[in-house]
């Protein structure tokens, strides 16, 4: 695991040259800079970090902007940065929730929202215990593959806490720049600190569909859609995006999964839980 250190704040001084990466917000908002350095990469964070990370990728110092929270630079790294480093020393690392279920785990891949976590919340509502909430890590086993915990927490918009979590989960301090709030493992979010096999993937659609659809991927439509979700530091290295895709092709071609696509209303959660189960168990019957 990377050493994480915290220094003291620093204004963002302009950068002479042009971001090699950037990650924005459906809106277009940037809401983060990739560039290179003498000693690796700066992650910039506007107006609230940066973050210096080596070129191994094994050591990370961040400098918080002024006047941001203390809880800033975890919260940043927890949930963006930490799952980029993975991917740079070489772990399988993609934008997915998952929860474990009787015979293994279900994850849920999406972009940011498309309900990934609201989902997996959902299970936890109803006594599942949760493995990640994003940066889901991917380690090949005799099993297929084994979904790694990552960080005991979860992150949800107002609307979905009020609905699925219980009042008395223990959530952390708020930040100003997100009305997401993260909600920590504890009695009312059950938490799976073991690794558990993958048993069924299932890649978010965008909510217009009237009911419940399942559809198989086509080994090929897998390929690009655990390659489009994928956390990557680097997309210029080309011997590790090579490799990066290599890997995908494996998995793609090893686990069947599927695309899942339903109405985003509240009242058919526990309704999409059941139907979630029963297309597990049946499907796994026949691969």
């Amino acid at each position: 695991m990377a050493e994480f250190e915290v220094l003291a704040t620093r204004l963002q001084a302009p950068l002479h040259r042009s971001p090699f990466y950037e990650w924005t917000f459906p809106d277009g908002t940037l809401g983060t800079a990739f560039y290179r350095i003498e000693t690796g990469y700066l992650l910039r964070f506007p107006d609230l970090a940066d973050f210096e990370v080596a070129a191994d990728g094994l050591s990370v110092i961040c400098f918080p902007a002024p006047h941001v929270q203390d809880a800033t630079p975890e919260h940043l790294y927890l949930n963006q940065v930490l799952p980029l480093i993975l991917s740079k020393i070489g772990k399988f690392v993609f934008h997915a929730s998952a929860v474990e279920v009787a015979n293994g785990a279900v994850a849920f891949v999406a972009q940011s929202g498309r309900g990934k976590s609201t989902m997996a919340a959902n299970f936890v509502a109803n006594g599942y215990r949760l493995l990640t909430d994003d940066g889901l890590v991917l380690e090949p086993s005799d099993q297929g593959y084994l979904v790694i915990p990552s960080h005991p927490s979860i992150r949800l918009w107002e609307d979905s806490q009020k609905m699925v979590l219980a009042r008395n989960t223990e959530a952390a301090p708020p930040l100003h720049f997100t009305s997401k709030t993260r909600f920590l493992a504890g009695p009312g979010l059950p938490y799976c600190d073991q690794p558990r096999p993958l048993r069924a993937v299932y890649f978010l659609g965008d909510g217009s569909a009237q009911d419940i659809i399942f559809r198989r991927l086509s080994p090929a439509e897998t390929l690009v859609g655990w390659t489009k979700n994928s956390f990557l530091l680097d997309v210029e290295d080309r011997a590790m995006m090579s490799a990066h895709f290599d890997r995908v092709g494996a998995l793609a071609n090893t686990l069947a999964c599927y695309h899942l696509d339903y109405p985003r209303r509240f009242d058919d959660l526990n309704r999409l839980l059941r139907a979630i189960l029963d297309h597990v168990a049946t499907e796994s019957l026949r691969i």
